[in-house]
């Protein structure tokens, strides 16, 4: 499995499920100077922070899920790949009988939402990361006009666009005082489609 669009996710199915992948993976870099565990709890940290809603917050800890698949089917720990593997679509697939829509929308939105600001705010793409401006041309770069409009009708962009803001901002490195994994531990449960236990 290589994430395209023709590829089958099997779904996460359990809380147990997403929790073993983090622990197995979440330790690692991909394109970037923090690990996917400290990336994922700044970015939800962020969010809980701006009073986001608990869907929200929970998808801005879970929103790079895709990119743990890709590490679990093979991927290298760097995460440079020469395509687009669509880790967003991807994840948001694999979360999607788990979790309602308003964790995986804008999970599934966030790398459009990337592209959407580039394409609306140029000053925005400047002050991208030097991992998310390689990722940004592998993504096809910011969107054309008709794609904002798209982008625009979509219920979940606003909330992929504020994601998508502390998702860029989510990679400090160094000791940072966030909550830990344990912390969302009871969201993870609560939140899953008929209160799933971990």
């Amino acid at each position: 499995m290589n994430g395209t669009d023709g590829d089958v996710v099997p779904p996460a199915g359990s809380v147990a499920a997403v929790v073993e992948l983090y622990d197995r993976f979440a330790h690692l870099n991909y394109d970037e100077a923090v690990s996917q565990m400290d990336h994922a709890l700044q970015t939800a940290a962020l969010a809980r922070a701006a009073g986001a809603s608990d869907e929200v917050v929970l998808a801005a800890l879970l929103h790079d899920v895709g990119h743990l698949l890709e590490l679990r089917d093979g991927g290298t720990p760097d995460g440079v790949v020469a395509e687009d593997l669509a880790h967003e679509e991807r994840g948001a697939r694999w979360l999607s009988d788990l979790y309602p829509g308003e964790v995986t929308s804008p999970i599934r939105l966030h790398v459009a939402a990337k592209r959407y600001r580039c394409a609306v705010d140029p000053a925005y793409e400047a002050g991208l990361s030097e991992g998310s401006r390689r990722s940004l041309a592998r993504q096809g770069g910011p969107m054309g006009p008709a794609e904002v409009e798209r982008f625009r009708t979509d219920p979940a962009h606003r909330d992929a666009v504020d994601l998508r803001g502390w998702d860029d901002a989510g990679k400090v490195t160094g000791h940072l005082d966030v909550p830990p994994w344990s912390a969302y531990l009871d969201l993870l449960c609560r939140l899953a489609r008929g209160g799933a236990s971990a």
